[in-house]
């Protein structure tokens, strides 16, 4: 359950909300909408994959409808595809606009939107350099997914995080709270990570550098609409891309 937050926990910052989209039509008006509620003063950034259903132009439209066209923006990339490189383009963009912090999450509804406030005034009060919503320590949870894909997932964090030494227990969510200034102090990498794997890449980095991460909980609730774009194919990927980066210390 989302816990309250006081409204003017986040007074003075800037803050960049940014979801990554690839065929999200019947999802992206909900999740804005929701984004806007939970953070009224937030600026959201829809980065898209160039989606063949139209889901930029629906978070255009909506912006324009809404009278929000200052505080949702969205960036379509037409040569680019995957994760790893949207959620980059979206960092960048808070790098580049000077934003105090910089909220990732998934696009799907699957990350509730009201844990946001939770998020941003754990980073604040804890003096946290990332805020990882986590669904492997006490209070998170998953909802809707088969035992199965609870266990792998569960044993690729648990890999990842004794291989890598992470100071996280949730190393592959992506649902997370980053001081920009934290994010542009990193020296750009010579062969970024795609994929899911790029935020388990981010997050040994940050650690790397001396950042102070800290856990949330939270329950990830499986889509509703729409198609998963993660598969085994991704996750072993992103599990073999753990021996890159021992490889690169």
């Amino acid at each position: 359950m989302p816990h309250s937050v006081a409204p003017d926990f986040a007074s003075g910052q800037r803050i960049l909300v940014g979801i990554c989209t690839y065929n999200e039509a019947a999802n992206v008006k909900t999740m804005l909408t929701k984004i806007r509620e939970a953070l009224p003063n937030a600026v959201c950034l829809v980065v898209d994959d160039d989606s063949p259903d139209g889901t930029a132009e629906i978070a255009r439209r909506y912006a324009e409808e809404s009278g929000a066209s200052d505080s949702v923006l969205v960036k379509v990339r037409k040569d680019e595809r995957g994760l790893g490189g949207a959620i980059r383009a979206a960092m960048q963009t808070a790098i580049d606009g000077k934003y105090d912090l910089f909220c990732n999450m998934d696009a799907d509804l699957s990350h509730d939107p009201a844990d946001l406030p939770r998020l941003v005034s754990t980073c604040l009060n804890e003096n946290a350099d990332v805020v990882v919503g986590s669904r492997y320590i006490e209070g998170g949870a998953i909802v809707g997914w088969p035992w199965r894909r609870k266990v792998m997932s569960g044993l690729i964090n648990a890999f990842t995080r004794k291989m890598l030494r992470l100071p996280v227990r949730d190393a592959s969510g992506s649902y997370r709270c980053y001081r920009v200034r934290c994010l542009a102090g990193l020296d750009p990498p010579r062969n970024p990570s795609d994929g899911y794997a790029f935020i388990q890449e981010v997050l040994l980095r940050l650690h790397r550098d001396g950042a102070k991460c800290v856990e949330v909980p939270i329950t990830f609730t499986e889509r509703v609409h729409g198609t998963s774009k993660l598969n085994f194919r991704e996750a072993m990927r992103s599990s073999l891309t753990v021996f890159r980066l021992l490889a690169a210390r």
